[in-house]
């Protein structure tokens, strides 16, 4: 089984993608599944089952989408073999743009759209910095000029990354892109012996603890002050 991570900032287009490139790939008689993690809420789940592909939700609810993703993963990878699976999509949002859930060795993809503003590829940590696809969406909207534009910025933050555009609602390049994910990458049944690419904001504070009394008394852990003196002002 092919295992490939999508993630990406909210409404950049991830699940119209996901489900476009899917359509392609049936033709290609791949049995493909997808797990949906998000915080709070989601409904995409019963957009894939409208078509049957077999899909599981996961909600972090507390925790960070990223981190909850790399605590489940491998019950992810196990339920994607039980299905006989061929490739397994997981579907992550990085709400922060700190974190990252992509795996050493398994193909990662960054979603980013057009209309998300020009500077925002600087704005996205190793979500974009690390993928080894980026997928721009939402070019029908913009004009060429802006598309370049938009495309260059995210070149220069990651200037290793296959950089192609996808148009999610009609599926114009969902082809090429299923292609791409399809091929050349490491079947696996399990995820034990890897790593991430990237590591996870590695301390806590307070308020990541349940913290919430506003007040320097307060915190504690890994706390970074703003500078406002000219000065450096870092509490650790």
């Amino acid at each position: 089984m092919n295992l490939i991570t999508i993630s990406g900032p909210p409404s950049s287009g991830k699940t119209s993608l996901i489900i476009k490139t899917i359509e392609t790939l049936k033709e290609r008689n791949l049995k493909v599944g997808v797990v949906k993690f998000d915080c709070l809420y989601t409904d995409d789940d019963k957009l894939y089952e409208k078509i049957g592909i077999p899909v599981k939700k996961g909600l972090s609810g507390s925790l960070c989408p990223d981190h909850y993703f790399v605590s489940n993963i491998e019950e992810v990878v196990k339920w994607g073999v039980k299905e006989n699976l061929d490739i397994l999509i997981t579907e992550s949002a990085g709400l922060c743009n700190r974190c990252s859930p992509y795996i050493k060795d398994i193909k990662s993809v960054c979603v980013i759209d057009n209309l998300s503003g020009i500077n925002t590829p600087k704005k996205i940590g190793p979500m974009l910095k690390t993928a080894d696809i980026v997928v721009i969406t939402k070019g029908d909207i913009v004009s060429q000029a802006e598309r370049e534009v938009f495309a260059s910025r995210v070149m220069s933050v990651n200037p290793k990354a296959i950089t192609m555009h996808v148009n999610a609602l009609n599926g114009q390049g969902a082809y090429e892109f299923g292609s791409l994910i399809s091929e050349n990458n490491e079947n696996i049944s399990s995820l034990k012996g890897k790593s991430l690419k990237f590591p996870m904001p590695s301390a806590l504070c307070s308020y990541c603890l349940g913290e919430t009394r506003i007040g320097e008394e307060h915190q504690m852990g890994n706390v970074r002050k703003i500078n406002l003196n000219g000065e450096k002002n870092e509490k650790n």
